[in-house]
């Protein structure tokens, strides 16, 4: 009897290969999280952003914004993308980059996110085992169904015959 552990198929999924991929596909992602007190204004603290909105639990009351503090935006994006991850990572040998970031509502901690994804476009690697760049644009939306951020994220994929 074999080791499972020498079949890599067993580690990773069979899907979200670069051939998987085609520009205008959507998907929904399955799981959605709830922004916690350490990840919603941990991040912030750590880059010494000095907007209070993320630390400081007196300085939005009576605010438009909502009375209690927000999010740091780039955990709310980072949230997004490792929501899409097993969807549109799987696969993937390298992050190439993020772009397009847009923060269009404010987060605040006890939201919970879910993420959405559309394939932007999908550029062959220079043969046909060579991995792939696959854009694709994400979007999260609060549990009121308000969008909440959306960007792009160009990603490195291999192809199931490497």
């Amino acid at each position: 009897m074999a080791d499972h552990h020498d079949n890599h198929d067993v580690l990773l999924g069979s899907w979200g290969w670069f051939e998987d991929f085609h520009p205008g596909q959507k998907m929904r992602h399955s799981r959605a999280a709830t922004v916690g007190e350490v990840e919603g204004s941990g991040p912030a603290k750590q880059v010494m952003n000095t907007a209070q909105a993320h630390f400081n639990d007196h300085f939005l009351k009576g605010s438009p914004l909502g009375d209690e503090r927000l999010v740091f935006g780039l955990a709310t994006a980072s949230l997004v993308y490792g929501l899409a991850s097993q969807d549109t990572a799987e696969h993937a040998s390298a992050e190439l980059g993020w772009s397009r970031l847009r923060f269009r509502a404010p987060v605040h901690h006890g939201d919970t996110i879910e993420a959405f994804t559309e394939v932007v476009s999908v550029t062959p690697g220079d043969d046909e085992v060579s991995p792939g760049t696959v854009v694709f644009r994400h979007w999260g939306r609060r549990q009121d169904g308000r969008i909440v951020f959306e960007g792009e994220r160009s990603t490195l994929i291999r192809r199931r015959s490497s």
